[in-house]
């Protein structure tokens, strides 16, 4: 992975300009086109019906009692207002919409509540959304980023009527997308866990200078799911203990259960985040073995070759061989083979007594301690 890939991941580049008014709205020209898509219901009955204009969202709220209205995509910046419009929605709220690099949290208006969290999906690369949910009285509106998401299970509870979901208010419903977020990171954190594994073979096996740069950039990407959770937490604690009329004693108590859900993936992830790091240093401690125990061989090599190289380079001087003291058993005729075999002989021992020692093939040979007295 470059250092420019790293970059987009680490730093956001804000849409609103340096000094703008507070509450301006705009937008990134590479945003998704929008569309509109409510769902009204009651303990009776459900609507589910993809709109062709913003105006027709106030029919339904006067025929449902509760009302869910999901924009999906931020390029009609047009939409966005006039939502905003008729839910009564505050403009420092929809700024935080467009500009969707906000960090999880959760805020308290006059009559509503926003709440942002980012949803995380696993592909090429980790790409968190902003999803931002308002809920106020029978409403509850949520802005996406792009196609696709993990209210699926939400919707399937509300077509097939039960009864927790259809009759709950706002506050209850609110609480399911934010579980149903919640719920999505686990699969996300364990396919984490998955590569780690991997890689933790790959480091005891075969440590190979690719393995490094893999162990970084999943400690990037984990790092980028800390900065999604870690304040996804905090939102959801906050969400839970904030005394509004807004809030039903029930409703809290599941909130309480998705609080106990960010606690486990928080877990799971700095678990995760301390074994990337942990990788680095068995890397690197694999690689300094792997360097010795090459090393060791060469030099185990060299050791050898060092008495064959003095015994070649003795008989390899060219003596008058007339003189009794000037190497006579250069004439003999079994001199070339006595001095090969003088070699093997060395080289042999000089194995023999590596092994003995334990440098090379096995482990070093303990000295016999039975017959040493005992204290």
């Amino acid at each position: 992975m470059t250092l420019k890939r790293r970059r987009r991941r680490l730093y956001h580049r804000r849409q609103a300009k340096v000094g703008a008014e507070p509450g301006l709205l705009s937008i990134d020209p590479a945003a998704t086109p929008t569309r509109v898509e409510i769902i009204g219901y009651s303990g009776e009955g459900l609507v589910e019906e993809r709109l062709d204009s913003v105006s027709q969202i106030e029919a339904h709220r006067a025929r449902w009692p509760m009302l869910w209205v999901n924009v999906i995509g931020l390029k009609d910046i047009a939409v966005v207002e006039q939502v905003g419009d008729i839910f009564g929605l505050h403009r420092l709220s929809l700024e935080d919409v467009l500009n969707v690099h906000q960090r999880p949290k959760v805020e308290e208006y006059n009559d509503y509540f926003y709440i942002v969290v980012r949803l995380l999906a696993r592909a090429q690369q980790l790409d968190p959304e902003q999803v931002s949910i308002f809920f106020g009285q029978r409403f509850v509106v949520t802005f996406q980023e792009r196609e696709g998401d993990c209210f699926e299970p939400v919707r399937h509870r509300l077509r097939r009527g039960k009864p927790r979901i259809r009759t709950g208010g706002a506050d209850f419903l609110a609480y399911a997308l934010t579980d149903a977020v919640v719920d999505a990171c686990f699969p996300v954190v364990e396919q984490f866990t998955e590569r780690l594994e991997q890689v933790e073979n790959a480091v005891i096996e075969h440590p190979r200078p690719g393995i490094l740069e893999q162990i970084n950039d999943i400690r990037h990407e984990l790092l980028t799911l800390r900065r999604a959770i870690w304040p996804l937490r905090e939102a959801v604690s906050v969400l839970q203990r904030q005394e509004s009329a807004l809030i039903t004693a029930e409703t809290r108590i599941y909130l309480r259960d998705c609080y106990d859900h960010t606690i486990q993936l928080m877990e799971l992830v700095e678990t995760s985040r301390e074994l990337a790091g942990g990788l680095t240093e068995a890397y690197l401690g694999s690689l300094s073995i792997r360097t010795g125990e090459i090393t060791k061989v060469l030099t185990i090599i060299a050791t050898v070759f060092i008495p064959l190289t003095f015994i070649a380079g003795l008989y390899g001087m060219n003596f008058d061989r007339s003189k009794p003291l000037n190497m006579p058993e250069l004439g003999w005729s079994w001199g070339y083979p006595a001095a090969l075999t003088l070699m093997a002989v060395v080289a042999t021992l000089l194995v023999m007594f590596f092994r003995r020692r334990g440098w090379i093939g096995g482990t070093e040979v303990k000295p016999d301690r039975s017959d040493a007295p005992r204290s």
